[in-house]
């Protein structure tokens, strides 16, 4: 009999002491939780919760942003970014691998359709310790063709993600206007499309929609459970944005802009189109520009020159002077003045015309014509006075933003502290303004004197409704003249297009009426002097039409334009090659009915041989004709055209005298006047060139014999101004002047 150890008892009940407490404690805690539902400080039902709910984001569409008529601008459209699966866990079936299992074979594939070394993209493929990778900028943005071709491939691991992004169907449209979007981080690490530039970027808020949410109840794998709950929060889409841009306006615009960028290779080209009479932006743009969809171009100009670069405008800067002198019954355009050359102080410099020298004494009005810089600062110092154009300045707007609605908008730097800025301000140097501050200037001129705020939103729109949001009207912020001033200001200004003597004969439209100006600017180089050369100059117009009733104003400048040998008097070549396409096609485009030609008056001449001198050139002026008496007699003793011959309205009619002949000043005639001269003197005439007279080898009031000859040079407007510009040019070194003076027009 074997007998038992009396520790073994002792041992069996402490372990059973030892399991009961275990087991009690267990029971204490589980009815713990059972009764309270926490664990370790946690809420159970939340963990659970957390486990098997999920979360899931319903992304907003970005609003559309149309032209004015309703035509697509930008919009919101699928791409798809490439992902490789690396991971040989995810493969539960070898005939159905789910990871990149020929890392070779598939960077070779991958790289026709990606812009992607092959190198790089086995690199990124052989990545040891990856679940997955993408493929930076290069996998981004796939279109739906290119994802379609890659999957046809039917290569292991590869996938995709649907994603969107914003497309631009027009390419290079108005594009610094428009702007463009990017992938933004967040401050929770995520990356969420955003306006970077223009309307994109300052209507950013409207244009972007709010995420919505979707939660539901799901088992450990993360499917849907049949019988869970399910809350979902719509996404808002973001509102619509109607521009004011017209889509065949700026194409227009586009084309033209193309052109003269490949015929002279320009460093700069600035144009806008504008409704006068709105304040509307019809047409907007630059080059160099960019595409928005590929961003090919954006380096080499960040800034929407017209709205953010401010500089000095030239020429075109006289309108405003002009209307000001006008609006103070201060300008009187039949009035004489001594152009070439002028000194506001005994202290400054004098300034000079664009050609050195001037064209003698001449009136107002062909100061305006010819752009004369002395006519200008005249009137700033003499007729306005400093303090009274100063306020003119301001009145059209010139310190301050126009308030238009795209991002970064400079203003103006008036040079105004002492006398030589104050004259140089009023024809276009010193002071710099922007291109978007001409024209809301230039909407009081063709507007009746109201100055209209430039715009380019016309309406926003609900998206999701249609509902009109908030609709943009004209907004008249100044009459800083009346509706006289800018009616006179309008015909002088038409002028300068159809005057022989005016500087503006290439913007002259056919069937329509052209009031505008010309500007030719230097330009400041790195050292703070003004470059030299034929093509150093920013080379500007700007127009309104028709004449009488403008309903558009265009705007543009090129700086810098390869002339090719070409004088730098044509600069306007490349300027009007903008110009006149686009305002011509914008005018047909909007149905604007070319002006009615004007009925000229015709009336058949009399018979005036026998007549007194006076009475004779009196009956002829009452007439609306234009005599020129040749000799020093008393009575008509031949005339040309001959008597009942049907004379036009302004046409010359040469009168020969009993007396001595002598000659008249044939500055500015035309070849058919001069040949009445030459017959009625008995002249042999040698004509060189085409035109209108610029000299004559027998000089004004000399004795004219029968059988002398009398040789005429007669230049284009287009010549005649070339040669004052190379004459300013020649002269440079030796004229006593400054920097200010160099302005050409």
């Amino acid at each position: 009999m074997i007998k038992k150890q009396p520790y073994i008892n002792s041992g069996a009940a402490i372990l059973f002491i030892i399991f009961s407490l275990l087991f009690f404690v267990l029971l204490c805690r589980f009815l713990y939780i059972q009764v309270t539902g926490e664990a370790a400080g946690q809420k159970l039902s939340a963990l659970a919760q957390e486990k098997y709910n999920r979360n899931g984001t319903i992304p907003a569409v970005r609003g559309v942003i149309y032209d004015r008529n309703g035509e697509v601008v930008a919009e919101d459209t699928a791409s798809y970014s490439l992902v490789a699966i690396l991971d040989k866990k995810m493969t539960t079936d070898p005939k159905k691998p789910m990871h990149v299992k020929d890392p070779e074979k598939t960077a070779k594939e991958l790289a026709k359709y990606i812009k992607m070394d092959e190198s790089e993209i086995y690199r990124r493929l052989t990545i040891k310790g990856r679940f997955q990778v993408e493929f930076g900028k290069a996998g981004k943005d796939i279109t739906h063709e290119t994802k379609t071709k890659i999957e046809a491939l039917k290569l292991p691991g590869i996938t995709f993600i649907r994603d969107s992004k914003r497309f631009y169907p027009n390419g290079t449209f108005a594009s610094h206007l428009v702007g463009y979007t990017d992938s933004v981080k967040q401050k929770d690490n995520t990356f969420k499309y955003e306006g970077i530039m223009g309307v994109e970027k300052s209507y950013n808020d409207a244009l972007t929609g709010k995420d919505g949410k979707i939660q539901y109840e799901s088992d450990k794998w993360g499917y849907i459970l049949p019988t869970g709950k399910e809350k979902v929060t719509p996404a808002k889409d973001g509102n619509d944005v109607y521009l004011t841009i017209d889509k065949k306006i700026q194409t227009f615009l586009e084309d033209a802009m193309d052109k003269v960028v490949k015929d002279y290779k320009p460093k700069k080209i600035i144009a806008i189109v504008a409704d006068p009479k709105t304040g509307e932006i019809l047409a907007m743009g630059q080059r160099p520009s960019f595409d928005p969809k590929t961003k090919d171009g954006i380096d080499k100009s960040w800034h929407n020159e017209a709205i953010e670069t401010s500089f000095e405008p030239g020429s075109t800067m006289k309108i405003f002077t002009l209307a000001a002198a006008v609006q103070e019954n201060e300008f009187d355009p039949n009035e004489l003045y001594q152009s070439g050359s002028y000194r506001v102080t005994d202290k400054d410099k004098a300034i000079h015309d664009h050609n050195g020298s001037g064209w003698g004494s001449i009136t107002y009005l062909e100061g305006v014509q010819r752009s004369s810089n002395v006519a200008f600062a005249k009137i700033a110092k003499e007729k306005l006075g400093f303090e009274r154009f100063r306020e003119y300045l301001t009145k059209f707007g010139f310190d301050k933003p126009t308030g238009i609605e795209l991002p970064n908008e400079t203003s103006g730097k008036i040079q105004y502290t002492y006398p030589i800025e104050k004259i140089t301000t009023a024809y276009g140097q010193g002071t710099a303004i922007t291109p978007i501050q001409q024209i809301q200037a230039a909407t009081a001129v063709a507007n009746g004197g109201k100055m209209v705020k430039p715009h380019v939103v016309k309406k926003i729109v609900n998206h999701d409704t249609g509902e009109t949001i908030k609709e943009e009207t004209a907004e008249v912020v100044s009459s800083p003249i009346s509706a006289e001033t800018a009616s006179k200001v309008l015909d002088y200004l038409e002028t300068v297009v159809t005057s022989p003597k005016g500087t503006g004969g290439r913007y002259k439209i056919d069937g329509y009426s052209v009031a505008g100006k010309t500007g030719t600017a230097n330009i400041p180089g790195p050292d703070g002097k003004y470059l030299s050369g034929v093509n150093n100059y920013m080379f500007s117009f700007l127009g309104m039409a028709p004449k009488d009733d403008p309903k558009l104003i265009v705007y543009v400048a090129v700086q810098q334009p390869d002339l090719k040998g070409l004088d730098a008097g044509q600069g306007a070549i490349p300027v009007s090659a903008i110009f006149n396409p686009v305002m011509q096609n914008s005018l047909h485009y909007l149905n604007i009915q070319p002006s009615a030609a004007e009925k000229t008056n015709v009336s058949e001449l009399p018979d005036l041989q026998g007549m007194d001198v006076n009475e004779a050139v009196k009956s002829l002026k009452d007439k609306g004709i234009e005599a020129v008496v040749l000799g020093t007699g008393t009575k008509v003793d031949k005339q040309l055209p001959k008597a009942g011959t049907e004379i036009l309205e302004g046409e010359k009619v040469v009168i020969r005298t009993n007396g001595e002949l002598t000659a008249p000043d044939l500055t500015g005639w035309s070849l058919r006047d001069v040949m009445k001269v030459a017959n009625l003197a008995g002249l042999n005439l040698n004509p060189k060139g085409k035109g209108y007279v610029v000299s004559q080898n027998i000089q004004p009031q000399a004795l004219l014999r029968k059988d002398d000859f009398l040789i005429v040079e007669l230049k284009t407007p287009e010549e005649q101004w070339t040669e004052e510009i190379n004459g300013q040019q020649q002269e440079g070194t030796n004229q006593e002047d400054n920097q200010e003076e160099k302005v050409q027009d």
